[in-house]
């Protein structure tokens, strides 16, 4: 597993809408039974989308136990299930994702624009 800082300016969208805008997102790179594609990671207060956390998780042997989120609207009601996911107390080699949120790329649009 290897995490980068991506030195480009990020937006998450999701039909138009932007659900994130960051110039502090980190890359994750990481092997396992394949070569995953590389995951954006966005700090959660460059996150404008309203999240609700599941109470579903699930363990990684290398970050430690996820969470996942739903987006919802203004009155709480589901948009779009398991949009993305953190971890909230990851294991102490993969602790620079504290406080960050990962999108699932085939439910969002990812952008990147240099800064």
């Amino acid at each position: 597993m290897r995490v980068k800082p991506i030195a480009r300016r990020i937006r998450i969208y999701r039909d138009g809408a932007v659900l994130a805008d960051s110039a502090r997102a980190l890359r994750l790179l990481e092997v396992g039974r394949d070569l995953y594609d590389p995951a954006v990671y966005i700090p959660r207060e460059d996150v404008t989308a309203m999240l609700r956390q599941k109470e579903q998780t699930t363990h990684c042997p290398l970050k430690g136990d996820a969470v996942y989120f739903d987006l919802v609207d203004d009155n709480g009601a589901p948009i779009l299930r398991d949009i993305a996911w953190s971890y909230a107390t990851p294991l102490p080699h993969a602790d620079i994702l504290a406080g960050f949120i990962s999108f699932y790329p085939d439910k969002v649009s990812i952008e990147e624009s240099p800064l």
